[in-house]
């Protein structure tokens, strides 16, 4: 599962939406208070976050998912240079491995992709028989 993240201090949710072209999935500001969904407790945001999230795959296609979340938003180089000299940016992935010894390959176009837009990839690796 892949999500884009662009997270700061002084993020503006909105202003991200406007300059990218799409809604977020979810966001929140620096300050917001939320209830955890698994702990219910309440948590006061350390940054503020825009997060776009692909929707769940079976088939471990991070490529096509990484592909499908850049092609809702600009390609503007300008604007992705703006906010990676502001923000921080990733696309974050979990990863659930079938067996100890999967691998993983990603596209050089998937990899260019990420480069162009100042995006880092976080990969959450998990092991089948991690509980």
């Amino acid at each position: 599962m892949a999500s884009l993240r662009v997270w700061g201090d002084d993020l503006v949710p909105e202003e991200i939406s406007h300059l990218l072209g799409a809604s977020s999935t979810m966001s929140e500001r620096k300050g917001d208070i939320r209830v955890g969904r698994a702990t219910g407790k309440l948590r006061v945001a350390k940054a503020g976050l825009w997060r776009l999230s692909a929707p769940e795959r079976r088939d471990g296609d991070l490529d096509r998912q990484i592909e499908e979340l850049f092609a809702e938003l600009t390609s503007d180089a300008a604007v992705w240079r703006d906010l990676a000299s502001r923000y921080g940016i990733d696309v974050f992935c979990g990863v659930f491995m079938k067996a100890g010894n999967d691998g993983l390959v990603f596209e050089p176009a998937t990899l260019r992709l990420l480069g162009e837009r100042g995006a880092r990839l976080n990969l959450d690796i998990y092991d089948s028989n991690d509980g």
